[in-house]
């Protein structure tokens, strides 16, 4: 059967990816992704197997994504290697985003499969779905004509402790919360993330602030942006030890006694001050921002609170555990972080994760991994090329010009140049006569 092959740069990069596996079913990954770049239509496993041309052996491919799920971490460390570079945020910092996201599933027989929240009901309105839930590590970097892009790296399969029975006994399931799973992502993510100028951050939404992840994410070295809760129970500092004035016993105090009110503090008119930051998109934006050091037990010490104020008067708080950073960095993180959000967002509605319809618990796992680091690839593949050759949208002059490349942009351009790269390799050597390319042309936009 035909089948297309990847390009080299493609070649070399599962190349690399395909290293930790076992050496006896590692040569099929590059079919499976090509599979994945290719496939139209309901993005079932199937559908990976019928672009990929795989025929008569797809057994063996659904067995190899069980193996691919097991080794997750070990091929999530060659992706995090190659996100190292200067994709950097501003500064050279890396920044990193933690969150979760559910992804719907059909049927009783799917593993590790339960009711979780809906974070996007839709018109429908339901607050549960039935399927599994992600707690997803993704690079944050800033492009210079893109605006900020999440690049993810790892994700892990969160299943409820009531689901747990329902797994075969021959697969060995611990039980850990989304916090615990976010926190051995960051510990491990801590361990590549050596060798920086600048101490790393990790900005997550407000689930993730409390002692089971902010603790071991300091401990790996990072520093922590997160949401506050607005009744969060923030003390004032420790009163200072004045000059010559004697020790008492036992240890110097770590938080204060006073208790402060965040709703008080963003109601006072006094002390705000205007800020510039970007958004994803690359547009400047001001905000108005009220910052001050607070102690607060879940940070295990001082951390740095910044409240910010919306145009309709709303307000919502962040904590930082860097007291030393400024107001600006930490809100601009805040806003990065919605990267992520978008990162969800074209992996549900362009890559069609949810339609990957699996049993075994490890095929899940592999590939829904498959599709963060095929995506992942895809926006490094984009990166330093040009818009015009990203997104032509000569044929659309009802669109936006000048808006930035999407995701699917992005994923049809690759289509396009390897059919193009295919076509070329069965032509020969030969030059195309100029209705023959006229043609291919035609017909590569209408297939991509």
């Amino acid at each position: 059967m035909f089948a297309v092959c990847l390009t080299a740069q493609w070649a070399a990069w599962v190349a690399a990816l395909a290293a930790p596996l076992h050496r006896r079913s590692a040569w099929r990954l590059a079919a499976v992704i090509a599979g994945i770049l290719l496939a139209h239509g309901r993005r079932t496993a199937s559908s990976w197997w019928r672009a990929a041309g795989i025929g008569s052996r797809f057994r063996s491919y659904y067995y190899f994504l069980d193996s691919v799920g097991r080794k997750t971490t070990a091929v999530a460390a060659v992706v995090f290697a190659l996100l190292r570079g200067p994709r950097d945020v501003p500064g050279g910092r890396l920044l990193l985003a933690l969150d979760d996201t559910p992804t719907k599933r059909y049927g009783p027989e799917v593993q590790g499969a339960g009711i979780h929240h809906n974070p996007t009901p839709g018109p429908a309105g339901s607050k549960f779905l039935y399927g599994h839930s992600w707690v997803v590590l993704s690079r944050i970097a800033h492009h210079d004509h893109h605006g900020t892009i999440g690049l993810p790296a790892l994700g892990r399969l969160y299943i409820r402790d009531k689901d747990l029975p329902t797994l075969p006994e021959a697969i060995d399931w611990e039980f850990r919360t989304k916090p615990q799973l976010a926190a051995e992502m960051i510990t491990w993510a801590g361990t590549l993330a050596t060798g920086s100028a600048k101490r790393p951050w990790v900005v997550v939404d407000g689930a993730y602030a409390n002692r089971e992840f902010l603790k071991p994410a300091k401990r790996a070295g990072f520093v922590v942006v997160a949401r506050l809760r607005r009744d969060a129970e923030l003390y004032d500092l420790p009163p200072e030890r004045k000059p010559g004035e004697r020790r008492g016993p036992g240890r110097p105090p770590t938080y204060g006694k006073n208790r402060l009110s965040l709703a008080k503090r963003a109601g006072q008119t006094r002390g705000w001050q205007t800020i510039e930051v970007r958004t994803t998109t690359g547009r400047v934006v001001t905000k108005r921002v009220k910052s001050f050091l607070a102690t607060w037990h879940p940070a295990g010490g001082v951390v740095r609170v910044v409240i910010v104020k919306e145009t309709d008067g709303s307000w919502r708080a962040f904590l930082c555990t860097d007291p030393e950073a400024s107001v600006e960095e930490i809100v601009q993180a805040t806003l990065d972080r919605w990267a992520i959000e978008q990162n969800f967002h074209d992996l549900k509605e362009v890559e069609a994760i949810e339609q990957v319809q699996l049993r075994r618990v490890w095929s899940n796992v592999g590939a829904f991994n498959l599709n963060l680091w095929v995506h992942t690839l895809v926006e490094l593949w984009g990166w330093g090329r040009p818009v015009a050759e990203v997104s032509d949208r000569s044929e659309s002059p009802w669109d936006d010009a000048e808006r930035r490349p999407s995701r699917a942009d992005r994923r049809k351009a690759l289509q396009r140049e390897m059919l193009e790269e295919e076509f070329q390799r069965c032509w020969g050597r030969w030059l195309l006569p100029q209705k023959i390319r006229h043609l291919l042309d035609r017909v590569l936009r209408l297939e991509a």
